[in-house]
């Protein structure tokens, strides 16, 4: 078992590489993979099943400790988000169904391993968390609200549908996990480590499903939705810090919104576009699997490297323990 929970730890923290390297196979050899799209819906079902059987009531407490800076998250990554998304779609002139794509990209909440970058960061994984979770349980209503609000005019889009859907694959899978972890407290602590793997196989096979059944569209539109998910992913990042920094955030928390704000549920994008408007929508989120992940990690190093608020404090304790140290 522990074999397995290293080789899962290992293949979590290398997997822009994996995500990258099937994407290029299904590119290469698209009938060796067409034949996970029907299971879309159920792959992105059992990594949010997982995403819950980490969560804790615990977690969600941040929000009393720390109101501010998950409130300010959650908002942010519900307005920052779609309105760079509906500016890169004027601003690139993008097709209806690429538009759409990138408008769900916009509208869906943080992406799972948001709080994994966070915490490379040195950010605050708590507030990650409970952002990551909040925005999650709003999903049903926020996400298909927010296309409806801003996607209409360009394809027809059901509420209704969309809610229905993400109640199924989100909202369903969550709570269940919520509710197996409190059941079950310490005994899930031994599955929580092959997560990873099963989260990462999850988000391959999405991937692997929406590139090969796209090969032509991505030929003829890749370079165009590549440098629009770059765009709105790295403008997610820096709107995200600059909010954080005006709001005098702890260091720390800007981070945690800088982060969370940029990195989307994308997951969710591909398998909704798939499910409700066409394969072409999807594939702005699949690229974005692949490429926020890389973004991400560098991201996250930069950061790591800022001084967090109570850093100075921590130097001074310790400075102080190894001086009374040396006195006795």
């Amino acid at each position: 078992m522990n074999a397995l929970i290293r080789f899962s730890q290992f293949v979590g923290s290398t997997f822009a590489i994996w995500a990258l390297a099937f994407a290029v196979l299904a590119f290469a050899f698209p009938a060796g993979f067409t034949w996970i799209a029907p299971y879309i819906s159920i792959l992105l079902g059992v990594i949010m099943f997982g995403m819950g059987l980490t969560l804790k009531l615990t977690d969600f407490k941040e929000v009393v400790k720390a109101p501010k800076a998950v409130l300010v998250t959650v908002l942010a990554q519900y307005t920052i988000m779609p309105l760079i998304s509906i500016l890169l779609v004027w601003v690139f002139q993008l097709p209806a169904e690429i538009a759409i794509g990138v408008i769900l990209l916009g509208c869906t909440p943080g992406g799972t391993s948001s709080n994994v970058m966070t915490y490379l960061a040195k950010g605050n994984v708590a507030v990650s968390i409970a952002a990551t979770s909040i925005a999650t349980l709003l999903a049903p209503v926020v996400t298909p609200m927010l296309t409806l609000l801003l996607a209409s005019a360009l394809l027809p889009v059901s509420f209704m549908d969309m809610f229905i859907s993400i109640v199924q694959i989100v909202l369903i899978p969550v709570v269940l996990g919520v509710f197996v972890n409190y059941l079950l407290g310490e005994r899930v602590e031994k599955v929580v480590g092959v997560l990873p793997l099963v989260s990462v196989i999850g988000i391959i096979g999405v991937i692997a499903a929406v590139v090969s059944n796209n090969v032509q569209n991505i030929i003829e539109t890749g370079l165009l939705i590549f440098a629009v998910v770059i765009l709105h992913n790295l403008l997610g990042y820096t709107a995200g810090y600059l909010l954080g920094k005006m709001l005098n955030l702890k260091v720390q928390d800007q981070k945690a919104v800088s982060i969370e704000v940029g990195m989307q549920n994308s997951g969710l994008a591909a398998t909704l576009a798939t499910a409700h408007f066409s394969p072409l929508a999807a594939v702005p989120g699949a690229i974005f699997s692949v490429w926020h992940n890389i973004s991400g990690s560098l991201v996250a190093n930069w950061m790591s490297k800022i001084k967090n608020d109570d850093d100075d404090v921590k130097e001074t304790k310790k400075e102080t323990g190894q001086t009374e140290e040396i006195i006795t």
